[in-house]
């Protein structure tokens, strides 16, 4: 499975929000520059984040982004699932538009669930929180 770029920068742009957190919003601006994003991609970005409930707005003057919940309940699954999809294979996708007309009896099937299965778990194992300890201890 390959993360595309929305799901890379989703990911860097949160991490940025976790890190420079204080009390204070931190701006799209800010956000962009650190992360090298242009400010027009992180912001559709930061929609979608925003639209799953992961991060929230403050308007105005010194207004920004927020983490919406605590890091520790933010799982990398719930990041890349509002930006992008989790499904290795489109064929074992339920929402695909696409349909595979080898779908019944497809001998490989059967794999590409439960790889899908252990891809999700694993991200869903893992929380923004964890990433964010990573970077300090490597940082």
């Amino acid at each position: 499975m390959r993360v595309t770029t929305r799901g890379r920068y989703a990911m860097r742009a949160i991490c940025d929000i976790a890190l420079h957190k204080k009390e204070e919003p931190v701006s799209l601006k800010e956000i962009s520059k650190r992360q090298e994003i242009s400010d027009k991609y992180l912001e559709q970005l930061l929609i979608k984040l925003r639209k799953s409930g992961l991060v929230r707005t403050v308007r105005g003057p010194g207004g920004g982004y927020l983490l919406a919940k605590s890091a520790r309940k933010i799982k990398v699954g719930d990041i890349l699932r509002a930006v992008e999809g989790l499904i290795p294979v489109y064929c074992i996708d339920a929402k695909a538009k696409i349909s595979c007309k080898r779908e019944k009896g497809c001998i490989t099937q059967p794999f590409w669930k439960e790889f899908g299965k252990m891809i999700i778990e694993f991200l869903d194992s893992t929380t923004l929180f964890d990433i964010v300890n990573r970077e300090k201890k490597w940082g």
